[in-house]
């Protein structure tokens, strides 16, 4: 699929290029995109292998292990502990990797006190879609996409994750107190029961270096602080923390290949769109496509309603992702909103950070158009539409919720 994305990424604004006679010009176009682009690909691929080394190394067994000791078996820890440990889950970005490693390890837990199921894929599909962190998939979109800094898209937007955040911890609460009441649960009898951690295989114990967890977990920490605080640039940081992970998991050097070799692939594949999200957006500007969109556009936007522009698309950003994949809305839709704002006195970081609070960050654990959705109703065993019927509404309240956040913290105006 990814593969599909960047051909026609590359194939269709060349062919579209040469067909309005810009020839061998074409080629600037294409060269001037994917040099805008390079930083966010490669801070890409290096966080991808930063986190995966982390992960291989074990640093996130313990604190699975102590999240699952903490809830024990009372339905409100549980809810609270499945939104927690898929929170924790996510700093890798990956949506696939949570769902992977927070469903098998609570349903269990679900299954033995016959919880609903349902309640599971939607705290984990929230904490996953509030969590829009600096490399995740729409955040690196947007940046590449309006060549704009993920930092710069980012750090106006903590205070308003935060209450997302606080959002998803209080709905599960409320959800985990309404099934203890629904279940006849009381604190006594949930603490008779008992869950079992899961197996590691023989593969994954011989990756394991137990000894280097609290590195790790300091490695880790550096480098977040410093991306966040934007001392370094974000591809700097991760590619000296992908560097340090390996010698000081895998001093080894053919282990080290193997590690690399065992996550290129996501990283590769990713950044390959990016590149030719690069070149789209260099023809889309060069040739003056871009612009020339954004002026149908701005003809039909009265310019006293300008201001309302990051309001509106801030609300209309979850429902969006039932419609548009990550990269057509990104690559495709985003650039004409954020050009179109600009003519008209909106910058355009405003509109990046509008779409970031829905369009597929809260939206994509529901989307149709997302493998993540299915991972999420294969492992719990629920129906599609049963899923999207339960966790729409909490997601697009979460996604209200942070809009109105992001007014009132001065993001964007009403």
């Amino acid at each position: 699929m990814l593969a599909w994305i960047g051909a026609i990424a590359i194939v269709v604004p060349v062919a579209a290029s040469l067909a309005a006679g810009f020839g061998l010009t074409t080629g600037k176009f294409v060269v001037h995109g994917v040099q805008n682009i390079g930083p966010i690909a490669g801070m890409f691929v290096f966080a991808i292998l930063f986190f995966g080394i982390l992960t291989d190394a074990g640093m996130l067994d313990p604190i699975i292990a102590g999240v699952l000791r903490l809830i024990g078996c009372h339905p409100p820890r549980i809810v609270m502990g499945s939104a927690l440990l898929a929170l924790l889950i996510h700093l890798d970005g990956s949506g696939a990797v949570t769902f992977l490693v927070t469903l098998p390890a609570m349903m269990p837990l679900y299954t033995r006190l016959g919880m609903d199921r349902r309640i599971l894929a939607c705290v984990a599909s929230m904490a996953a879609g509030v969590n829009f962190l600096p490399w995740v998939g729409p955040m690196l979109r947007a940046s590449a996409a309006l060549h704009i800094p993920g930092s710069a898209i980012f750090t106006p937007m903590i205070p308003v994750q935060i209450v997302g955040l606080a959002f998803v911890f209080g709905t599960a609460y409320v959800l985990g107190v309404r099934e203890a009441k629904r279940l006849g649960l009381d604190r006594a009898g949930a603490a008779s029961l008992a869950i079992a951690p899961r197996e590691l295989t023989d593969a994954e114990r011989a990756l394991r270096r137990p000894g280097r967890f609290g590195i790790n977990v300091v490695l880790t920490l550096v480098v977040l602080v410093t991306l966040v605080s934007g001392i370094v640039d974000p591809m700097v940081m991760f590619m000296l923390g992908t560097v340090a992970a390996l010698v000081i998991n895998y001093p080894d050097v053919q282990a080290q290949r193997e590690r690399i070799d065992a996550h290129a692939k996501a990283a590769l594949m990713m950044a390959s769109v990016l590149l030719a999200a690069g070149a789209f957006t260099g023809i889309m500007s060069g040739t003056g496509m871009l612009k020339a969109m954004a002026e149908v556009v701005v003809a039909h936007v009265p310019v006293e309603h300008a201001r309302h522009m990051p309001f509106v698309l801030g609300l209309l950003s979850m429902p969006l992702s039932l419609l548009f994949d990550p990269d057509s809305f990104y690559f495709g839709v985003l650039p004409v909103l954020a050009e179109s704002g600009k003519l008209l006195g909106v910058p355009p970081i405003q509109m990046a950070q509008a779409a970031l609070l829905g369009q597929m960050t809260t939206g994509f654990p529901v989307s149709p158009l997302t493998p993540a959705t299915f991972l999420i109703v294969g492992l719990t065993g629920v129906e599609l539409a049963e899923h999207q019927k339960f966790t729409i509404p909490f997601l697009f309240a979460a996604t209200v919720l942070m809009v109105f956040a992001a007014v009132a913290t001065g993001v964007f105006p009403l």
